[in-house]
């Protein structure tokens, strides 16, 4: 996945408990993990499969919904089933089935949904005494959810056609309980299977390997035939066609966006795909299908096995989509095939999937640029898989230890401790050098450690790149800036990460000496807004962060004009941590009827937290969202 504004941590606590035998389904007791952000009780019950009945109503925004979930209770004596669940789902009724000596009985259940946390609750199903250990059978689940954390609606004017109403849904990390009551944790993993109904020219797509569309009744039905998490199940509804881009991959877009889609992807996700299963084993998932959801999508991607989401302004830029692209199909084998058992240990999935991309990106093209790219969970995960192929002396050796350890491992959920202890197996000389001659490895350091990473990668081989960028940044950190020098470097020239690493450096550094920021403003503003939305956003913040009112208006365009949260969060926060406050919430008044909820409420936390609370929620509660009389911020005071 690719990182929204709420830039992932790599936490290093160990909260774990696990057997070593990964045969047994992972819903086993003897073999779950300890999930501290699941409020099921899924070490009990084994889920077999789950079927979805969805009837998407888009004037009421609403989802009727049936569940139906076939289990195996584990465990003697369990009288209740507690389901990952949220408070936006209105539960209606709720049934058990099973066979006993009997035959066929369904019995209706009492149930109570109790807090949990802020992003959830416990959905507690009492149990009938029927039920026995270790048999098979059904709960059945009538709901209604709305507006959940996994629910995005949007109105035809949110959209980049504006011509019909979108829905998505996005369930990572522990979205999806506002979807469907579940056990949401990536410890688990089932099969699935779903029925949906849309009105008549809304197109439907799921993370599914089998689908089909009844035109007479308007129903689309899927199935997804390999066990997944629950975060990675995802459904798109909307105005959306499609075109091939290779033997088993299309592009979906809305009808606007479709050719631009087509002409960007068309044969290299193929060459791609052949790279990775070269490196990597044989692509499990059948279909790679890409599509391109409205700028409201929160992040700039998401790896749902067979259907990857892709924010569309990311095709504004080259090599921000490749390196995206690439990043989500190595998922399809490290995050989806094999998946990290608790979210403590996300780097399982993100670092060996930046390991691979970039090793997917060296045999299709030779020298990486997205080494230049730099998120926390991403990079010390990656720093860690780099420091495992270095021990083993051999980067294709180190190829065909991943190739294994996908065969070992897929379909099931893992912890730090399955995959050193296979490495370990993989190589025995060592083990025996480094374990049994007690001569030491440094994974205890790795993984529990605060700190930098204990070996950071080669990346001589992109020196040709980040060569200017450090030389062109040393001009502009002198105390005497040279006027001549800098305007010999000609970065419209330069590749996206090039530019994108300037602008970081200068971003960290900021507040700028005055003078510089002048010159700055002089010799890049006009060239940078010709530019993709990666490198704007980094610009801007540069002129907020620093004050420089000449370009604030440029600020207000971007935020008029852009509506994910992965780049309005960020300005909307500096915004309102520097004296610019007013300027923020005047222009959330202008655009808020064109920003999601979920980005509504985003932006106002920010300024509930940055602002005297009192009056931000007189604000935000008593004025009309009448964007034809914007507010005036004189009306409030916005002092911190």
């Amino acid at each position: 996945m690719a990182a929204a504004f709420e830039r992932p941590t790599f936490c290093c606590c160990r909260k774990v408990v696990t057997g070593s035998n990964k045969s047994e389904n992972l819903s086993s007791p003897r073999n779950c993990p300890i999930d501290i952000a699941s409020a099921s009780n899924f070490q009990h019950f084994q889920i077999q499969h789950f079927h979805l009945e969805l009837d998407i109503n888009f004037p009421s925004r609403e989802i009727e919904a049936v569940e139906v979930l076939d289990l195996v209770c584990l465990k003697p004596e369990i009288q209740s089933l507690v389901l990952d669940s949220h408070q936006s789902l209105l539960i209606r009724s709720i049934n058990a089935k099973c066979l006993c000596n009997s035959g066929e009985n369904n019995w209706p259940l009492s149930h109570r949904l109790d807090p949990f946390t802020d992003y959830g609750s416990s959905l507690v199903i009492t149990l009938p005494a029927a039920i026995k250990p270790h048999r098979n059978f059904q709960i059945i689940i009538k709901y209604t959810t709305s507006d959940g954390p996994a629910i995005w609606w949007l109105d035809p004017e949110l959209t980049s056609g504006n011509s019909k109403p979108f829905l998505f849904t996005h369930g990572h990390s522990v979205c999806n309980r506002s979807f469907f009551p579940c056990f949401d944790t990536p410890a688990v993993k089932s099969t699935y299977s779903a029925t949906v109904m849309v009105p008549p020219g809304i197109k439907v797509l799921m993370s599914a390997t089998r689908s089909t569309f009844d035109e007479q009744e308007n129903i689309y039905r899927f199935q997804m035939e390999s066990p997944v998490p629950a975060y990675l199940l995802a459904l798109v509804a909307g105005d959306l066609i499609s075109a091939d881009i290779g033997p088993r991959s299309r592009v979906w877009a809305e009808p606007c966006l479709l050719k631009i889609a087509t002409a960007k992807l068309n044969g290299t996700v193929e060459r791609w795909l052949s790279a990775a299963e070269n490196l990597f084993g044989p692509y499990m998932w059948e279909r790679y299908d890409v599509v391109f959801l409205p700028p409201s999508f929160p992040i700039v991607a998401m790896e749902n096995p067979c259907l990857t989401f892709i924010i569309s302004c990311i095709l504004e830029s080259d090599e921000f989509l490749i390196i995206d692209v690439i990043h989500e199909i190595a998922h399809s084998w490290f995050g989806n095939a094999v998946t990290n058992a608790t979210w403590e240990e996300m780097w399982l999935s993100e670092g060996l999937a930046t390991y691979a991309q970039r090793r997917i990106t060296t045999e299709t093209y030779g020298v990486n640029p997205s080494s230049l790219m730099n998120l926390f969970t991403y990079e010390k995960g990656f720093c860690f898989v780099y420091y495992l192929s270095q021990l083993c002396g051999d980067t294709k050796c180190f190829d065909s230890f991943l190739r294994a350890y996908v065969e070992k491992f897929k379909f099931t959920s893992v912890v730090a401790a399955d995959l050193l202890e296979f490495f370990l197996g993989f190589f025995p000389e060592l083990r025996e050098k480094c374990v049994d001659n007690k001569e030491g490895l440094e994974f205890e350091r790795w993984l529990n450690a605060s700190g930098p990473p204990l070996l950071e990668p080669d990346l001589s081989p992109g020196s040709s790149l980040i060569k200017p960028v450090e030389i062109l940044y040393q001009l502009w950190s002198s105390e005497t800036l040279d006027g001549n020098h800098i305007t010999d470097i000609d970065i419209s020239k330069w590749k996206t990460f090039q530019i994108v690493h300037l602008l970081d450096k200068l971003l960290d550094r900021s507040p700028l000496p005055h003078e510089v920021m002048m010159k700055l403003s002089k010799n890049y503003s006009a060239l940078l807004d010709s530019m993709n939305a990666e490198i704007r956003i980094r610009w801007l913040q540069i002129v907020v962060r620093n004050n420089y009112l000449p370009d604030f208006y440029k600020v207000r365009r971007f935020l008029e004009n852009h509506t994910s949260r992965m780049y309005t969060g960020p300005l909307y926060e500096d915004l309102c941590a520097g004296t610019m406050k007013a300027i923020a919430m005047e222009t959330f008044y202008l655009t808020q009827n064109r920003l999601h909820v979920n980005l509504r409420r985003a932006i106002q936390q920010i300024f509930a937290h940055s602002a005297n609370p009192a009056a931000v929620m007189t604000l935000l509660e008593d004025k009309p969202s009448d964007t034809s009389n914007p507010i005036s911020l004189r009306d409030v005071n916005v002092s911190a």
